[in-house]
């Protein structure tokens, strides 16, 4: 996804007279379009795709920094713990009866 500057570079009205084209053109292409204004950047267009990627990865990022802050504060349990009691309660409950979801905070 790197931006060609030649033809990824678009100023508004441009974007205003072809915006079917433009859509097009990230879709098909998943390349995004720096729209400028007054020939400055402004924005860009990128298709569903690749942002719904971004967000994800945004996602990812904040649970990583939710789990390094537990760690800082020492809310937390080795993994041979976490194991083990998950081992324990399989055995007990069997895995369909196991809800992973009523085990977090």
């Amino acid at each position: 996804m790197a931006i060609n500057l030649a033809t990824d570079i678009k100023p508004i009205s441009y974007i205003k007279t072809n915006a079917a084209d433009m859509m097009k053109y990230v879709n098909d292409r998943r390349n995004p379009i720096v729209i400028t204004q007054n020939g400055e950047a402004k924005a860009v267009l990128i298709d569903i795709q690749t942002y719904q990627e971004t967000q994800d990865a945004f996602a990812l990022l904040h649970l990583i920094k939710l789990a390094e802050k537990d760690i800082e504060n020492g809310d937390f349990e080795s993994s041979e713990k976490v194991f083990s009691d998950l081992r324990k309660e399989v055995l007990k409950n069997g895995w369909k009866n196991y809800d992973i979801y009523s085990k977090c905070k």
